[in-house]
């Protein structure tokens, strides 16, 4: 039960996401959910060996390069979905991806538990 709201939460984040940001473009729900998991795979993917390589100069930009690297799986993401999910370039695709952080930011202090 958990995994079906958590897809229903990533297509909802992804499907405001894209009608936030100028540029990119997502053809439905179900398929802001299947995004939601394509971009998820290719950053953890992708994203987790790039971000093993790219250690140094991302510890003395103090993150900025992890940021350009989940940029570029929106971008990847993009190829792989077709015209599902489209991108414009790779200013949408920072716009996209700074909507999508700070959408996430405000579910999850939403959804937080308070102790």
């Amino acid at each position: 039960m958990r995994f079906i709201i958590s897809l229903l939460v990533t297509g909802l984040v992804v499907a405001l996401a894209a009608w936030v940001s100028p540029g990119v473009h997502v053809a439905g729900f179900g398929w802001a959910i299947l995004t939601g998991l394509v971009i998820g795979l290719v950053n953890a993917v992708v994203g987790g060996i790039l971000r093993l390589f790219t250690f140094p100069l991302n510890w003395l930009t103090f993150g900025l390069v992890s940021f350009i690297i989940t940029v570029l799986m929106i971008m990847l993401s993009d190829k792989i979905m077709g015209t599902k999910f489209d991108v414009d370039g790779f200013w949408p695709a920072v716009i996209f991806a700074i909507a999508v952080a700070v959408i996430e930011m405000i579910i999850g202090k939403v959804t937080s538990d308070k102790k």
